[in-house]
């Protein structure tokens, strides 16, 4: 049978006779996607085009996933208030799970009413599965939170979270891309719903959030996200390093153990997601915190902050600090990152992710950064005033300039090699004070 004997190369031809139905075109209207949206089960949604200037950093990683996109969807779906507000970690993590299933179920279900009308579309994953191929580094090809601000789904609040002007924080945010223009396109909020009322900040576990802005990713990460992704990596290397059943049960405790398996079994669990549970931004949630602060303090934020829980930190970390500061009645187990830079760029990009600034206290030094060998980078680490700057090339009149075998570098990150025998064996040369050398790894604990 030749191809075009074939009868689905015959049906086509004689579609193809008849003339061109419908435009795709005509079903893009901003209105009737926004229709769509709706009745697929989106509680709101905006449109994004791929060439706004907000989105031109991630750009290049969407037209990657999907080369033909031309516009997004961006659409949240609303989280049960109170669920999330449970001091009971399976009642929150619960509907995080089947929160994270309906925007799934919203995000495939729209692509398939697209694709029954001729359009093109992709939808990425609310969360996982996500390309860990590129771990550690960004593992999303498609950044929600920004695509959802310049689609006017709201503004990051204190808590990095985006705060809907109604929702609040209590949604989970989905992206869908097409592959045809849009007639009109939405535009950023002109105001930001947080109301900065820092109760983010207060009901932290592991003050992650700073008052005046900061964000530490390293140790929200090492407690939030202990039964997945690095927390995972340094649970198994425990399992490996155990010499016996007994030196493994001194390492984790059963309910840890359980804990994993849980995670594994059931869907990703948190250890904490007390940032969103006590924020009170957004028309549905204002109303308790204005006409009762006190009341609202003793109802939402009190219970968490009073949770007895285990806190996991880096040792040394301004984590470790914070708990044993804020919240004694905490249990504080220190573990690992299980981060570990899979090149030298990858490494001075994550410093900023690991920056302890209250351990920089008093340190004022720069250093320069020589890379050789399979990889060869240079980079520039400034120190100043509990702030950090990373940069490409030598910059400045260096207080400690380090070389190193790229190779012999990262495996000294991973401790498994031996700082002393790289310095003997001149893989790694530090020309400085060892004093200020000293100083900077106590600033980047892993």
């Amino acid at each position: 049978m030749g191809l075009e004997d074939h009868p689905t190369v015959k049906w086509f031809r004689e579609k193809e006779s008849k003339g061109p139905g419908a435009t795709a075109s005509e079903m893009l209207e901003a209105k009737a996607l926004k229709t769509l949206a709706m009745s697929a089960g989106a509680h709101d949604m905006g449109l994004v085009s791929i060439d706004n200037p907000d989105l031109a950093g991630e750009a290049q990683e969407i037209l990657e996933l999907f080369p033909r996109t031309k516009a997004l969807i961006s659409f949240v779906c609303r989280l049960n208030r109170e669920n999330i507000r449970s001091v009971s970690r399976a009642v929150a993590d619960l509907e995080f799970l089947q929160g994270f299933e309906k925007v799934n179920r919203v995000a495939r279900k729209l692509v398939s009413q697209l694709s029954e009308k001729g359009i093109f579309a992709v939808n990425h994953s609310v969360g996982f599965p996500m390309n860990l191929a590129a771990w550690p580094g960004k593992i999303w090809s498609v950044s929600h939170k920004t695509v959802a601000v310049a689609a006017g789904l709201g503004h990051l609040g204190h808590n990095r979270l985006v705060i809907h002007p109604r929702f609040g924080n209590f949604v989970l945010l989905g992206t869908v891309l097409i592959d045809q223009a849009v007639t009109v396109y939405d535009q950023p909020l002109d105001y930001n719903p947080c109301i900065k009322c820092g109760l983010c900040v207060s009901v932290c576990p592991v003050g992650a959030i700073a008052s005046d802005g900061r964000f530490n990713f390293a140790n929200c990460m090492t407690h939030n996200y202990r039964d997945r992704l690095g927390g995972f990596s340094d649970w198994v290397e425990s399992i490996v390093k155990s010499k016996s059943v007994s030196d493994y049960r001194k390492r984790i405790t059963d309910s840890e153990t359980v804990s994993m398996w849980q995670s594994l079994s059931y869907g990703i669990c948190n250890k904490s997601s007390y940032c969103m549970a006590v924020c009170p931004a957004g028309k549905d949630h204002i109303e308790p915190y204005l006409t009762n602060r006190k009341e609202y303090s003793s109802q939402v934020v009190k219970p968490l902050q009073r949770t007895a829980e285990t806190v996991y930190v880096l040792s040394g970390s301004d984590a470790e600090a914070h708990v044993s500061k804020k919240f004694p009645h905490k249990k504080i187990k220190r573990v690992g990152t299980g981060l570990r830079p899979a090149s030298a760029a990858g490494f001075l990009d994550s410093l900023d992710l690991i920056f302890q600034r209250e351990r920089s206290e008093g340190l004022e030094a720069t250093y320069h950064f020589t890379f050789t060998g399979d990889e060869q980078c240079t980079g520039t680490v400034i120190i100043r005033n509990r702030t950090l700057e990373v940069t490409t090339g030598h910059v400045g009149t260096a207080n400690i300039a380090v070389t190193a075998d790229t190779r012999t570098w990262l495996d000294f990150l991973a401790k498994e090699k031996n700082l002393f025998w790289a310095l003997l064996q001149r893989k790694i040369r530090v020309k400085g004070s060892p004093v200020l050398m000293k100083k900077f790894a106590g600033c980047f604990p892993l």
